[in-house]
């Protein structure tokens, strides 16, 4: 079974399907481990963590596939991954789509904002045009079509900070239209204008729940109870774990021991059981013997 495949069973299975940001292999583990059935690749958190940028579409398609291949290669957990705005032109866009595929990812999506983008959540975002957006759908409904018809590719729309609500609606319409798989409707304000979408929208429909931003913090059934398919966490473990490391960090600048945060760690134990440390011990061990013997 494909990612795309996979991704679409989790979908049937769950709804609205959790799909939980990790900005890494090993946060890929502890989302398995706590059975979510669905993972994220955030564009901004790969900014942020892997280069320590904002997220202002400084990073590139093989930025991206790095970190796609880190965590695909120990969970195969599906993943859906920020592919921003495609990285150019249809063709730029297939490649991206094919990179994507083949490193193991179950989906993307992509945005109609311009090259130059911004977070979904600040001001002064710019958008394309309804055209230009559907050729960058075709264009990867294209490329999927020859490597995995599963693979899913989610329309963004930012139209609704600057278009209005009808026009973010009428754009969305226009991208199924287009191939688009499902739609992700970002920078939403109530539950009506989400209604507003799934009841025209005859795709999935996926809700941004992230922090500080935009769009409140809805929950899953309120969310289930005006049509939503898939809600969104990009960034909500990252978040925490930055909170959690600074936190450390000023307790040994300030108190010259760690001490007094001891109890907010993840113990030894811990880290060995999520990394199921010891069988590749054992593993290793039986490997030596056995060059050992001879």
């Amino acid at each position: 079974m494909s990612a795309g495949k996979k991704f679409r069973e989790a979908l049937k299975e769950e709804s609205p399907l959790q799909i939980v940001g990790t900005i890494n292999a090993y946060q890929a583990l502890q989302a398995t481990r706590a059975g979510h059935k669905a993972i994220y690749l955030s564009g901004g958190g790969i900014a942020n963590a892997s280069y320590g940028l904002p997220d202002l579409g400084m990073t590139m398609l093989e930025d991206v596939c790095i970190d796609i291949r880190r965590i695909t290669s120990i969970c195969d957990t599906p993943l859906i991954v920020d592919a921003d705005t495609g990285w150019g032109h249809a063709f730029n866009i297939a490649r991206t789509v094919k990179e994507f595929i083949r490193y193991g990812a179950a989906g993307l999506h992509i945005e109609d904002q311009v090259a130059a983008k911004r977070c979904g959540h600040r001001p002064n975002k710019e958008l394309v045009s309804t055209e230009e957006m559907c050729d960058r759908i075709r264009a990867a409904v294209d490329a999927k079509m020859q490597l995995d018809p599963e693979f899913v590719i989610i329309a963004r729309t930012d139209a609704h900070a600057s278009e209005g609500q009808q026009a973010a609606i009428d754009r969305a319409k226009a991208y199924v239209e287009a191939g688009a798989d499902m739609i992700f409707a970002e920078a939403i304000h109530t539950l009506k204008e989400y209604k507003e979408f799934t009841d025209v929208i005859k795709v999935p429909v996926l809700a941004n729940i992230t922090e500080f931003g935009a769009t409140p913090m809805f929950t899953t059934e309120e969310l289930a109870s005006v049509g939503i398919s898939m809600v969104l966490y990009p960034l909500s473990a990252f978040r925490a774990m930055n909170k959690a490391a600074l936190t450390v960090y000023q307790e040994l600048k300030e108190k010259g021991t760690q001490e007094g945060v001891l109890g907010t760690m993840q113990t030894r134990m811990e880290l060995y059981d999520m990394l199921n440390y010891h069988a590749y011990e054992q593993k290793m061990d039986e490997l030596f013997s056995k060059g050992k013997a001879k």
